[in-house]
């Protein structure tokens, strides 16, 4: 039986002390609850404040991003190694925010995506490291609106899932945490309907099936993301493909993270 996992990604919010506060106000909402996982993702400057906050609730700390490399010359870059001492269980990689795939831009932002270098490749490599050290990747995909439109929805995330899993041993893939998000629906206030988000879970737990054998599929989560808040979902984690869900903006409001987390839990 798989654990729901319920991660909140801060995104670029709150300071330290916006992180402890936030924390604080979370852990009475959710005290208690039995059979969901929860996790928050705050920003890296903010790990530490947030660890210090989270104490022995049980909620688990996570990081927006990882590198591929343990150390070295890279500039602006955060090694699994740090993430790991600064207390961190889980791992973003691959958002579309990272890989430049924004779901709605203007004019300006659109001729700045190309600084976005995030590949599958990259994602490939940041999540062998990331296990190596001892981290859970949460491992992003999905498809543009352009993508959907075209009837290339399936093809692209399947696409993704082959490219940023290859190489992984089954029980590697077992373990990790695969989150849909597709695209046009994160931070658009849209939501893609729990029948067909369902459906792409499936296609994802297929495609490892395919790549890793039964025990894997069975046994790695599958979340859904893309403007998921406290009114969509209980429809959404009542899905039998869907493991729990990658949450955005309902994440830094504690009442409406702790609905999503006790739905995910009654589920």
């Amino acid at each position: 039986m798989r654990t729901p996992l319920i991660a909140g990604n801060w995104k670029m919010n709150n300071t330290r002390a916006q992180a402890r506060e936030l924390v604080q106000a979370l852990i009475p909402l959710v005290t208690g609850l039995q059979g969901v996982e929860i996790c928050v993702c705050p920003p890296f400057t903010a790990l530490d404040a947030t660890l210090q906050a989270i104490g022995d609730s049980g909620i688990r700390l996570g990081a927006q991003n990882t590198f591929w490399e343990e150390k070295g010359a890279w500039t602006s870059q955060i090694s699994p190694d740090m993430l790991v001492e600064a207390g961190c269980a889980y791992v973003i990689i691959g958002h579309s925010e990272t890989r430049g795939r924004f779901g709605t831009v203007d004019g300006t932002l659109a001729a700045r995506l190309g600084y976005f270098g995030e590949t599958d490749a990259t994602i490939n490599a940041k999540a062998k490291l990331a296990l190596a050290k001892g981290l859970i990747p949460i491992i992003c995909c999905g498809e543009t609106i352009d993508e959907r439109r075209a009837g290339r929805t399936d093809e692209v995330v399947r696409g993704q899932i082959r490219a940023c899993l290859e190489g992984l041993a089954p029980e590697q893939i077992a373990g990790l945490v695969i989150a849909y998000e597709p695209v046009w629906a994160i931070g658009t206030g849209e939501v893609c309907e729990a029948g067909e988000a369902d459906r792409v879970c499936g296609l994802i737990r297929q495609t490892v099936r395919e790549m890793a054998g039964d025990a894997a599929a069975d046994a790695v989560r599958v979340l859904y993301g893309g403007s998921v808040n406290d009114r969509n979902a209980a429809e959404l984690l009542a899905k039998p493909e869907i493991d729990g869900a990658l949450v955005g903006g309902a994440s830094l409001k504690a009442d409406s993270f702790s609905v999503i987390c006790k739905a995910a839990a009654q589920g």
